[in-house]
Formats: structure tokens, C-alpha cells, sequence
């Protein structure tokens, strides 16, 4: 059972979604409508679930599934009818999806989704005391939206850390660090942007400008109010693909640009496409907590993330047929579904000591002015340890051809970030690379066939028990095998 939350009275506040909350860092403050988990109820002597007449039957996560059917005056009315509704019908994921469903022109950002989308200035909202219900539902995500980041980000173990590295030439990374993550300390220190960027210089330039933010499009101003001013479990994480344009940076080698890719990350084989090749560059900024679950990068490619204000908080797991996915992933048969916890909080509560001790985690903090890579095919959470600023891109470097030409050809319903207009992508790569790197697409076809005949041959070996030469002269009749013990070759 958790402790008790800290005792409050509540009437009007200025912010409803966050108590003041005068406690130490590692206190976990209390619920601002004093709801508490479940387990409490078995010494309570009142629940006000009581009062819910037949709904007492159901399940929270079940109300909650059906309070996701009402409109906004829906939520208030049944939220008139009790405490325990009240409390219900003030989850702010509720509130969150009515306004992102319907987003307005123009808002004023009130401290919580149910404020904005009702447009309640915070001094005006009202706070019942419903101390008296115990609700897992409820309660979790709060707790899950304070919990402490240091004890998941700090301490790592020296066998998982993130290799650390001043500067890589094209050479070096071809030769020996494309498969493997690593973080750069100087390049990024060169750039413009790290030089003059931060929240306060964005929104004196770009402050009327409109970025993606997930499900929405906000004026950036909006955004940086969000921003300085929620309690999200999952804070709305500005993930702009346009920037650039939006921005009107330049970038690359043009002598006036914000930014450039290392050299060790110059070749992208993703460029003989021209116009037509898919989205691979994103302005990333968010909230502390905000950032991404666990996932890999589109299309098989690679990506660097450069930090240009903050820093991220990094774990990592290769990607392979002899290992599972992550502790708390599952991935289906064609791995085009992946599920996970719905939170970062939530996987980091529940999975983040299984998978420190899980064979290939590795882990890291890449702070400001740093950057770091990803390798094609890697599993990777990220999320930021404070206010945060990024820039990331995507790119194919020439030791991950193969993959993306596999995964172009065989994953075609997976693939994404072309445009619509883009027909069969897979035949324009592979036409542009042959125009332009005949010999780098030679070796990635030939490494191909070779894994492809790999696998027959392990196949038969594995149906037939012999390969083709053994059979030989060998008397007929069926075998079934599944080779030796020690093998870890993927049967297709």
C-alpha cells in the first residue's frame, strides 16, 4: 500500500493540476482531488464509489471506457451527479482527446486540458474534496506524472553506458562505429544554433509560427505555455517535420546554415531520391518527461539526435532474431504493431530494472551540445531530463543499405514518410542507386542474396536434416530435424 497523501484542503487554486506542493523532490504529492489507490479502502470506513448506484458494479477502467463516449456536456453533467463522478469526469485524458478532436482556431492555454477546452481561467476553477475514493485508474497516472526521473536516469552501470567519444571521421564511422550507438561531445558546439537557440529566442522569432505537436498544430506560443504550465503523464512532445521551411534555415553546406551534420554522418544514400525521398528531419522540443516509448527509426534507417538546449536520457537495445524485444514490449509476428506501456513513467516504474539487467541494454545521458546515434534497427526510449531542444535526422549510411533495401522491398506496408504521389519506392531507390552508386547497391544486393541462401540452406537442413551435397548418393526417405542445439539462424 503507498503512503498516504499529504493532507490538503482544496477550494480554488491557481493551478488545479498541480498542488503547491511544498514537499521534498522524492515525495510524491497527493492527488489534488485527494483521491487515493485502491488498496486504501480496505481500512477506509467511507467510499464514495458508494453513491454510483449500478455503476458500482463496474470496473474504473470500464466507467472511464465509457466516459470516452460523451461530449463535453455530457462529462459535466454526470460529473454533477456525485463526487466519484466528479473525480471521473475530471481525468484529463478525457479532456485532452475532446479538444484535440475539435481544436479551436485560437486558445488560451489554462493550465489543464479541461480548463482550456472549457476556457476556465484558473482562478475561476473549483476543486471538490473527494478524499474519500480509492481508484487505481485515477490515481495512477498522477503518480505516474511525478514520480522522480533520477533514479531511472542516474547510476547506470558501467557495463550498459553509452560509448563517449569527442569526434568520428567518415572513415572511422564506416569502418567500425556504424552499428554502434555512440555519443559525440564537439560537433555540435560548431553550430549556430547551439550558440544563440533557446525557448526565449524561438518564441521572440518563430512565436506566431505553427508546428506539429503530435495530434495538433499550435502556434508555438501556445505551445511554449503548455509547455511551462502542465501535469501531463505524457507530456505533449513538438515534433515538427517542416522546420526548416517554417524556420527558413538554412542548413547542411551552405555557408549561412544553423546547422550541418557531422561528417561522420555526411553520406545519406536516402539523397539520390531528390524531392521525392521521405521526410528525414525534425525540430524536437519539449517538456521534462516528454519524449518517445520505445520504437525504431522508419524505413531501417539510422538517425542522429542532437541536444541543443537540455539533455535526454537514452536506453537502447539491439535489434535481433536471437533476442526478444525490450522487457514490456511485444511486437507482432511482421513487427508492424508494437505495444507498450502507454507512458514513459509507467514503462520506467514497472520494466526499468529488468531491463538493466537484460543482456545488450545499454544507457546514457546525452546533454547539451551533444549528439547521438542510432543505429539502423535499435530499440530506443528516450525522454528528456529537463526543458529540451533537439534537432534529429534520419539517413541511410552505406553499411545499412542492405536493410533499408530489405526492408523497402518486404515491409511495403510498413513504410512511411513518402508522399503520396511517390510510387513504388523501393523500384526508385534502387534505380537512383544504381545511377549514382552502382558498386555500393552491387554489394548491397550480394549481401542480401547471401543471407537469403543462408537461410534456405538452414532450412533444409532443418526439414531434411542433411543439405543437398550430404543427401548425395544417401538412401531416401523423410527426416525432421532442428539442426544443433547451439544455433540461432532465424528460420523464415
Amino acid at each position: 500500500m503507498e503512503a498516504a497523501p499529504v493532507s490538503r484542503s482544496y477550494s480554488v487554486h491557481a493551478n488545479p493540476s498541480v498542488e503547491d506542493l511544498s514537499v521534498p523532490d522524492d515525495v510524491i504529492p497527493g492527488h489534488p482531488l485527494g483521491v487515493k489507490p485502491s488498496g486504501n479502502a480496505l481500512l477506509a470506513t467511507q467510499n464514495l464509489r458508494d453513491a454510483i448506484g449500478i455503476f458500482n458494479m463496474l470496473p474504473d477502467e470500464l466507467i472511464s471506457m465509457l466516459l470516452e463516449h460523451l461530449d463535453g456536456a455530457g462529462l459535466l453533467s454526470v460529473g454533477r451527479t456525485c463526487k466519484a463522478f466528479y473525480a471521473f469526469t475530471r481525468a484529463e485524458d478525457l479532456w485532452k482527446a475532446l479538444f484535440v478532436g475539435s481544436p479551436p482556431v485560437s486558445f488560451t492555454w489554462n493550465g489543464t486540458w479541461r480548463s482550456t477546452y472549457l476556457k476556465i481561467p484558473p482562478s475561476e476553477v473549483c476543486i471538490l474534496d473527494c478524499s474519500s475514493l480509492y481508484s487505481d485508474a485515477l490515481h495512477r497516472p498522477f503518480h505516474c506524472a511525478h514520480i522522480a526521473l533520477e533514479p531511472y536516469v542516474n547510476n547506470i552501470p558501467a557495463r550498459n553506458q553509452i560509448a563517449r567519444l569527442p569526434d568520428l571521421s567518415f572513415e572511422e564511422f564506416n569502418e567500425k562505429w556504424s552499428d554502434t550507438p555512440f555519443i559525440l561531445t564537439e560537433p555540435v558546439k560548431q553550430w549556430p544554433a547551439y550558440k544563440t537557440w533557446s525557448v526565449e529566442m524561438l518564441l521572440a522569432e518563430y512565436g506566431e509560427a505553427v508546428f506539429r505537436a503530435e495530434a495538433v498544430d499550435w502556434h508555438f506560443y501556445n505551445y511554449v505555455e503548455y509547455m511551462k504550465n502542465n501535469s501531463d503523464e505524457s507530456p505533449l512532445y513538438l515534433f515538427d517535420r517542416a522546420f526548416v521551411s517554417k524556420m527558413g534555415l538554412k542548413v547542411g553546406q551552405d555557408p549561412e546554415a544553423t546547422y550541418w551534420p557531422p561528417p561522420c554522418f555526411g553520406e545519406d544514400l536516402f539523397s539520390v531520391l531528390g524531392k521525392d525521398r521521405p521526410d528525414r528531419q525534425w525540430l524536437i522540443i519539449g517538456p521534462e518527461r516528454s519524449g518517445s516509448t520505445f520504437h525504431k527509426d522508419p524505413n531501417a534507417t539510422s538517425a542522429w539526435n542532437a541536444v541543443i538546449r537540455g539533455s535526454k536520457y537514452w536506453i537502447m537495445f539491439p535489434s535481433s532474431s536471437k533476442l526478444p524485444p525490450p522487457p514490456g514490449v511485444f511486437v507482432s509476428d511482421d513487427q508492424s504493431e508494437v505495444t507498450s506501456p502507454l507512458s514513459i513513467a509507467e514503462w520506467l516504474f514497472g520494466f526499468h530494472a529488468e531491463a538493466r539487467r537484460t543482456p545488450g541494454c545499454i544507457e546514457g545521458i546525452c546533454g547539451e551540445g551533444e549528439i547521438l546515434h542510432v543505429p539502423s534497427g535499435w530499440w530506443h526510449l528516450v525522454v528528456n531530463t529537463e526543458p529540451a531542444i533537439a534537432i534529429t535526422q534520419n539517413f541511410i549510411p552505406r553499411a545499412h543499405l542492405g536493410s533499408a533495401l530489405d526492408f523497402l522491398s518486404n515491409k511495403a506496408d510498413q513504410i512511411s514518410g513518402f508522399r503520396k504521389d511517390v510510387q513504388n519506392p523501393y523500384e526508385r531507390f534502387v534505380a537512383q542507386m544504381r545511377e549514382s552508386h552502382p558498386e555500393l547497391l552491387e554489394q548491397a544486393q550480394s549481401e542480401l542474396e547471401r543471407k537469403a541462401e543462408g537461410k534456405k540452406r538452414k532450412w533444409d537442413e532443418i526439414v531434411h536434416g542433411k543439405t543437398e551435397q550430404d543427401a548425395e548418393g544417401a538412401e531416401g526417405g523423410f527426416s525432421f530435424g532442428f539442426g544443433d542445439d547451439g544455433s540461432d539462424v532465424e528460420v523464415p
